[in-house]
C-alpha cells in the first residue's frame, strides 16, 4: 500500500477524491444559482437582492458550516489529486514504447492534474477579489440609490437597507462610499451588515437601542466594477476589466474539461456503473458544459452588455 500524509491506501484516496468532488459539484450549482442574479440588470432592486444573498451566504450558521466544509473539500480534493498523480507516476516509472493518447484516453483524463491546478489558481484569485473583501474590507460601499432632495432639488445618494422605523440619512461621496466620518462614528458591524440604533433623537452604534437601519455591503457594486474596470492591471496593462473577463472565461474552460472526466469518474469510483453508465455520461457531459458556460456568461454580460 502506498502511503500518504492524509490517507494510506490509493483506494481510500480515490474514494475521498470522488466524495469531495461530488460535494463540490453540488456547491457549484448552488453558487451558480446565486450568481445568476447578477444578470438582473443594474437596478437598486437587483443590487439589494444580490447583496441580501451575499449576506445570507456569509452569516447564516448552517451556510457557514457548509462553507467550511467546502473549503476543506477544496483543500483535500487538491491534495488528494496531487497525491494520486504522483502515485500513478511512481507506479509506472517506465513509459510505454508505443503511446497513442488519442485512442487510450481523453484530453481531460490525461490532464486532470493540470486542469485542477488551473481551477485552484482561479478559486484562489476569486476568493481574494470577492470573498475576502466581503468578509474583511470594512470600507466596502453600502447599497445606495440616487434620490432627489425635496428641499433643494439636488440629487443625492441615500442608503438602502432594511428599515424598522425612520431611516437615517447620510450624504455619500461620488463613489457611493460613506465618508470617513461615518466610519469613525459607526463602528458596529454585524455579519457583514451595518446596524444603526435609535437613542432618543440620535442615531448611534450601541446595541442597547431600537434597530432602525441595516445596510448591506454592496458586493454587487464591487463585482460590476471589477469586470468593467478600465484601470491598469499592476499599474501597467490597460483595460484590466477585459483581462479579468478573459481570465474568468478561460478558467471556466479549464473547469469544463476537469468536470468532463471528473463527473463520470466520480460515479465509477463509487461503484455506480453498468446499466447507469450511459445516463451518467450524458448527465456528466451536460453538467460539464452547462454549468461553466453559465458561469462564463456572467462576466461576458457585465463587461460587454451591462450599461
Amino acid at each position: 500500500m502506498a502511503k500518504s500524509a492524509f490517507l494510506k491506501s490509493s483506494i481510500a484516496k480515490k474514494y475521498w477524491m470522488a466524495l469531495t468532488g461530488l460535494f463540490l459539484c453540488l456547491f457549484l450549482v448552488g453558487h451558480l444559482l446565486g450568481n445568476l442574479q447578477l444578470l438582473a440588470g443594474r437596478t437598486t432592486e437587483a443590487a439589494l437582492q444580490f447583496n441580501k444573498y451575499a449576506l445570507f451566504m456569509t452569516s447564516n450558521p448552517a451556510v457557514k458550516v457548509l462553507s467550511y466544509l467546502t473549503y476543506i473539500s477544496i483543500i483535500f480534493h487538491a491534495i488528494d489529486g496531487f497525491a494520486l498523480t504522483v502515485q500513478n507516476k511512481k507506479a509506472r516509472p517506465v513509459k510505454y514504447a508505443v503511446k497513442n493518447d488519442g485512442v487510450s484516453s481523453s484530453f481531460s483524463s490525461r490532464n486532470m492534474a493540470v486542469l485542477g491546478t488551473l481551477v485552484l489558481i482561479f478559486i484562489t484569485t476569486h476568493m481574494v477579489n470577492f470573498w475576502a473583501k466581503m468578509h474583511f474590507d470594512k470600507n466596502m460601499p453600502l447599497v445606495t440609490k440616487v434620490v432627489e432632495n425635496p428641499m433643494s432639488g439636488v440629487k443625492q445618494s441615500q442608503l438602502v437597507g432594511t428599515v424598522d422605523s425612520q431611516m437615517p440619512m447620510f450624504q455619500l461621496d461620488e463613489s457611493g462610499k460613506l465618508s470617513p466620518k461615518f466610519f469613525e462614528t459607526i463602528k458596529a458591524q454585524t455579519a457583514g451588515a451595518y446596524d444603526l440604533y435609535q437613542d432618543g433623537a440620535n442615531v448611534v452604534n450601541r446595541k442597547d437601542g431600537e434597530v432602525v437601519f441595516k445596510g448591506y455591503k454592496d458586493l454587487y457594486k464591487i463585482t460590476i466594477e471589477f469586470f468593467k474596470s478600465k484601470g491598469k492591471l499592476f499599474g501597467a496593462i490597460p483595460n484590466e476589466g477585459l483581462l479579468f473577463t478573459i481570465f474568468y472565461i478561460l478558467s471556466m474552460g479549464a473547469l469544463a474539461f476537469h468536470l468532463w472526466h471528473g463527473f463520470q469518474s466520480t460515479f465509477q469510483t463509487l461503484g455506480v456503473n453498468n446499466k447507469f453508465t450511459p445516463a451518467i455520461k450524458t448527465i456528466g457531459s451536460v453538467f460539464a458544459v452547462v454549468v461553466p458556460l453559465l458561469f462564463a456568461i456572467i462576466p461576458i454580460y457585465i463587461h460587454f452588455i451591462l450599461k
